[in-house]
């Protein structure tokens, strides 16, 4: 497929785990990419771009989106993946800890909206996907900065959504479950840990980057040009339960010890 032969893409967070698999996704469908991001990607190419920036200031910010427009003329696509994690319960969480996941979480995207959209505005439209997490959806144990910040992406996603709507610029939410990414890596480090995650997820294992990253392109795309607002989780099924035991597994499992 070609489906962004011509385009122009950011995508912040571009370097390792989610944000690689979409840079890798977009090019191989002929999309060009600046990639935004404090360390160097390992994906070299005539179609990859890379500026060191720090999402957090609005002066790096808007010198990646001017790099990608000076370079290729245009910006079409816009993926704000940069993201951080973080644990404590609130009477433990340091405020520096607190201020500095909202401000690579959820301020970031602010920065990278204000400073792309009037570019793809000039353009005649484009899309914008802000990677947010099923923690955005519901709660976790002591993780309650990530939830805010993750909250508070979805939401923005929605006002975005409505404000940019005029100028043909489509903007929702992926929000991913557990992916094998260096990041969740630690979540998951103990088997037992692990036992108890995929036993939480019907599809019964953990996602790929590059499945988050097909997902992100059908966003981008022209497939989904009648989407915008949208939150879209791609968990394996997390979210789709109630969290009330599994009834009949109990019982299968009674019946087979007789």
């Amino acid at each position: 497929m070609a489906r962004f032969e011509g385009k122009v893409a950011i995508v912040t967070g571009g370097s390792r785990g989610i944000g690689a698999a979409m840079v890798a996704r977009l090019v191989s469908e002929g999309a060009k990419v600046m990639v935004a991001d404090v360390n160097a990607p390992d994906q070299t190419g005539e179609h990859i771009a890379f500026l060191t920036t720090d999402v957090t200031n609005s002066a790096d910010v808007a010198a990646v989106v001017s790099a990608a427009r000076e370079k290729w003329g245009r910006l079409d696509i816009l993926i704000n993946n940069a993201g951080i994690g973080s644990l404590g319960e609130t009477p433990d969480l340091e405020e520096e800890v607190w201020e500095r996941v909202f401000a690579i979480n959820t301020r970031a995207i602010f920065l990278t909206c204000k400073a792309a959209i009037p570019v793809m505005r000039d353009g005649g439209g484009g899309a914008i996907i802000n990677v947010a997490s099923i923690s955005g959806l519901l709660g976790d144990f002591a993780m309650g900065a990530y939830n805010a910040s993750k909250g508070a992406v979805i939401n923005y996603t929605r006002s975005l959504a409505l404000d940019c709507a005029r100028d043909g610029i489509r903007v929702n939410a992926l929000c991913p479950g557990l992916i094998e990414t260096e990041m969740a890596a630690p979540a998951v480090a103990d088997p037992i840990d692990r036992a108890f995650w995929l036993d939480r997820v019907p599809l019964g294992r953990s996602g790929r980057p590059e499945e988050m990253a097909a997902v992100a392109a059908f966003l981008a795309s022209d497939d989904a040009s009648y989407v915008t607002g949208a939150i879209l989780a791609a968990d394996g099924g997390v979210t789709a339960h109630t969290g009330q035991p599994n009834a009949p597994e109990r019982i299968r499992q009674r019946k087979l010890r007789g």
